[in-house]
């Protein structure tokens, strides 16, 4: 799907505070374009969640909050509306860890994401028809308790579940987490053919750096809090500090830990 370069989603220097006391995030900002996919790379602790959690408002849930900054959704301050609020207005976030209802089956999973919705049965079977299209793996457990399937079956429920909300914008949390490499190649697929077909919009926190730059058309690098480096995805892939600190390879060569754990030192990007 073509973008018209329009922001959707314009995140404006953020600060999030823990407990009162823990800065996570320090002046954090990030557009999203209408049908477009964009990638939040770093490693582990970078902010990553915790910037999507600001976006949808599921901070207070763990006693944080935006104590600065600003977030825009279709030119409208969202930051201080309510999850629910979020979801009717159309942003859904998938979480990190699937967080599927283990003891429901998989389809009474999916229909949970319809919850909200007021265009008659008729309309939820057609999208649990779409769901199925896309996620024909899970078709055929829609009848198993969720709890029971597989990583890759449970993700795939959780984004079954999410477009079963009909969103305009799907914060994804870390799809890879925990899943085999064909598996997370096929559901990226999918979050492709879903941008394409269905024209939604996704914001991506991801640590596997090299299959998000594959798919998203621009990215941020999150490091302790702060983007340290944005761009279009292809320029990012080619960037020697990419891929050293974050592909693991530079020149070329495979870089092993012992070779790049001087990065913390050098950071050439924010020299």
């Amino acid at each position: 799907m073509e973008t018209n370069g329009t922001p959707l989603l314009s995140v404006n220097n953020i600060e999030v505070i823990y407990d009162h006391v823990i800065l996570v995030l320090r002046g954090v900002s990030l557009e999203v374009p209408e049908g477009g996919i964009v990638a939040l790379l770093g490693a582990n602790g970078a902010g990553k969640s915790t910037t999507l959690k600001s976006i949808s408002n599921l901070l207070g849930a763990e006693r944080g909050e935006v104590t600065k900054g600003s977030v825009t959704y279709r030119d409208e301050r969202v930051d201080g509306r309510t999850p629910a609020d979020l979801v009717k207005m159309g942003v859904i976030q998938v979480m990190e860890g699937r967080h599927c209802f283990g003891h429901l089956t998989v389809e009474e999973n999916l229909l949970t994401g319809a919850y909200t919705r007021t265009d008659g049965r008729g309309a939820i079977e057609r999208d649990l028809d779409m769901v199925y299209g896309y996620f024909p793996r899970i078709k055929e457990r829609h009848r198993a308790q969720a709890g029971y399937t597989s990583g890759g079956e449970q993700q795939m429920t959780a984004l079954g579940r999410a477009l079963m909300a009909r969103p305009s914008m799907i914060l994804l949390d870390e799809p890879s987490m925990g899943l085999a490499p064909q598996l997370v190649e096929e559901i990226f697929e999918i979050v492709k053919k879903l941008n394409e077909n269905e024209g939604v919009t996704f914001l991506l926190a991801e640590q596997n750096t090299n299959m998000a730059l594959r798919y998203a058309r621009y990215g941020y690098i999150l490091e302790n809090g702060r983007v340290v480096m944005d761009g279009v995805a292809g320029a990012l892939a080619d960037n020697e500090d990419v891929k050293e600190f974050y592909l693991g390879t530079s020149g070329g060569e495979r870089r092993s830990f012992r070779d790049t754990k001087h990065y913390r030192r050098r950071k050439r990007w924010l020299a």
